[in-house]
């Protein structure tokens, strides 16, 4: 099975994400700068969600580009992974207008690991699908970054309750590792 259809499907879903983030924020009533001060947390739950999306098309992208073929397992666990990338709307947008109060704040860090777990499981049924001795296995690795991020998710979920700067600190943390696109697949093929 080629990957070709595998790869449209999810630029188009990552795409509507993208799209349904931005359609969330609405201008500020006002025509003052003042006047957006009130719309600032959702403008920058915006941006740290728009990052994280951008993260997990980049490196998914990068990740299919290393792929020779697909197969049933590998389309249910990339549906996964699209699963919980299209909930990111939805908490940032809440976690924004709630002015990121600590439940919202917790259940975009579910969320985000979520995603993280789906990616890792995509990462290791390809692993499986090319066998942990082929050049896809051996570029995935140990992958200590994707389990540093997910424990650092972990860490910040009930953090939110404690304090959501510390929690949202976390999150700009992991977001902050995976910004440089991962550089396992470009070295290996």
């Amino acid at each position: 099975m080629t990957k070709n259809r595998l790869e449209a499907f999810s630029d188009g879903v990552i795409a509507i994400i993208i799209t349904i983030m931005v359609l969330q924020m609405y201008p500020p009533a006002g025509g003052t700068l003042k006047s957006l001060l009130p719309v600032l947390p959702v403008f920058m739950s915006y941006v740290l969600s728009y990052i994280y999306v951008g993260i997990y098309w980049n490196n998914h992208h990068h990740m299919l580009q290393a792929t020779h073929r697909v197969n049933g397992g590998v389309l249910w666990a990339n549906l996964h992974l699209l699963f919980w990338l299209t909930l990111v709307p939805f908490t940032t947008h809440w976690m924004g207008l709630n002015h990121l109060a600590p439940v919202p704040v917790a259940l975009y860090g579910a969320v985000l690991f979520m995603c993280g777990s789906a990616y890792y499981i995509l990462a290791h049924v390809l692993i499986g699908l090319h066998g942990h001795d082929s050049q896809f296995g051996a570029a995935i690795g140990r992958d200590l970054k994707g389990i540093a991020s997910m424990l650092i998710y972990a860490a910040a979920i009930p953090l939110s309750f404690i304090s959501v700067w510390i929690a949202l600190a976390l999150y700009v943390t992991v977001a902050m590792m995976w910004l440089v696109p991962d550089k396992r697949f470009e070295k290996s093929f």
